[in-house]
């Protein structure tokens, strides 16, 4: 756990490995539909891929608007702060293209995980793919 790196991912080249973890932690574990998970802003979204030496672990979009999605980190890499290190990357990119309002749909279990980085709630509480979820927001400084 002490060679963890985050790099811009190329959707094209890397989309093997952002489709296997993406498919495991959400069409496998949280059992969302393929056809809700697959979109057609993949083509332009910014991808990141954070990896324990060579081995993607982790996942994570930006869409030109601001919006961070898909984040998602492979179970046996949890708790290990891969997440953190995702958003902080998306983040700075953000920041870097001078998007200066980040936002997000949150699942409610991770809405805690998200304040820790200036995210906040600014919605109610919806289902989205089945999961409760809320909107939030995060204006640079």
């Amino acid at each position: 756990m002490n060679n963890i790196r985050v790099r811009i991912a190329d959707w094209h080249k890397d989309n093997a490995d952002i489709r296997r973890i993406r498919e495991t932690v959400f069409i496998a574990e949280q059992s969302i539909p393929p056809e809700l998970e697959w979109d057609a802003e993949d083509a332009s979204a910014l991808h990141f891929l954070a990896l324990e030496g060579d081995f993607p672990i982790g996942t994570a979009r930006l869409l030109p608007d601001g919006e961070i999605g898909r984040l998602s980190v492979l179970k046996d890499w949890r708790g290990l702060n891969v997440g953190d290190a995702l958003l902080n990357a998306v983040i700075a990119e953000a920041e870097h293209r001078d998007l200066q309002q980040q936002k997000l749909s949150a699942q409610v279990y991770a809405t805690a995980f998200y304040e820790r980085f200036g995210f906040t709630v600014v919605s109610d509480e919806f289902l989205e793919a089945g999961l409760p979820h809320v909107d939030m927001v995060r204006n640079s400084k």
